[in-house]
């Protein structure tokens, strides 16, 4: 017997349902998914936004459900996703404002969102090139943060995001709002700390860590003659040592406040624009 049912509990083949109703055992699964256990098992996230969805099936990726409102329905761009959704194989949902809400926990939810299947790059089949600038976060603990720097690292042109050790959840609802649509375009990859460092020293990249004790200012570090990993640690603990000994430069951003220090993402953001500062021109701007 083939399986006619999707990892979340919806069936596979391509249909248009409508449902008003919370107890509904379609949305309490989809629901579910704001619960990292039931993410992970079921390997599906929720991303908002009509935006998002057409942006996310445009780069490929694939729809398991399409949930919109019953306000939207009708809509040119809606009925376009809707049908697209259905040809591959998705199923779509017409429901209330309420059950909308209720799945993104909003009062004032968008009108259309999209559950997708979540996508990560094998670490070893990554192998960096010239002008290539990857971002290697060390147990990052914030929703908030991820997504950001996500969002950051999209725009400044990296080539992809390791997250190392245990880490928050990229694929959130908190993440994903944060990325702004970026985890579409932002190649993800996993590794604990063993094997993030045997791929470092394989890769023939340029580490340069984030560190208190960096005695090197970020400014004056060659990002131009290898591929570029920078390297941030964690929120309150910073790097540990075994991966901050192993970086080919322990970097430092100068202050000169009363703060000791700086959010994870923001400094991240200044290291990646300025690690590819040659690489940046208003020329190539949208």
């Amino acid at each position: 017997m083939t399986n006619d049912r999707s990892d979340h509990g919806t069936p596979r083949v391509g249909q248009v349902k409508e449902v008003t109703s919370l107890t509904n055992p379609i949305i309490k699964d989809i629901r579910a998914l704001a619960q990292k256990k039931h993410s992970d098992e079921t390997r599906s996230f929720i991303a908002e936004g009509l935006k998002l969805v057409i942006d996310a099936l445009d780069l490929g990726w694939r729809i398991r459900t399409l949930v919109y409102a019953k306000a939207a329905k009708g809509k040119p761009q809606v009925e376009q996703v809707a049908a697209k959704t259905v040809a591959r194989g998705g199923l779509v949902l017409e429901v209330s404002e309420k059950v909308i809400s209720a799945i993104t926990r909003r009062d004032n939810p968008q009108m259309v969102i999209g559950i997708f299947e979540q996508r990560y790059q094998p670490l070893k089949d990554i192998h960096p090139r010239e002008g290539e600038t990857y971002v290697a976060l060390d147990r990052v603990r914030d929703p908030g943060n991820l997504g950001t720097i996500i969002r950051t690292a999209d725009a400044a042109g990296a080539s992809g995001i390791v997250l190392v050790g245990e880490t928050t959840d990229p694929f959130s609802l908190e993440t994903v709002r944060a990325t702004m649509g970026s985890v579409f375009a932002m190649p993800l990859a996993r590794a604990n700390a063993e094997d993030f460092l045997r791929w470092q020293r394989a890769a023939g990249v340029q580490v340069v860590a984030t560190h208190l004790a960096g005695s090197v200012d970020y400014r004056t570090i060659d990002y131009k003659s290898k591929p570029v990993v920078l390297l941030m640690g964690n929120e309150q603990a910073g790097l540990p040592v075994e991966l901050a000994r192993e970086a080919g430069a322990l970097a430092r951003i100068p202050q000169s406040g009363r703060a000791d220090s700086l959010n994870l993402a923001i400094a991240t953001g200044i290291m990646l624009f300025e690690a590819r500062r040659h690489l940046l021109s208003l020329d190539e701007g949208r």
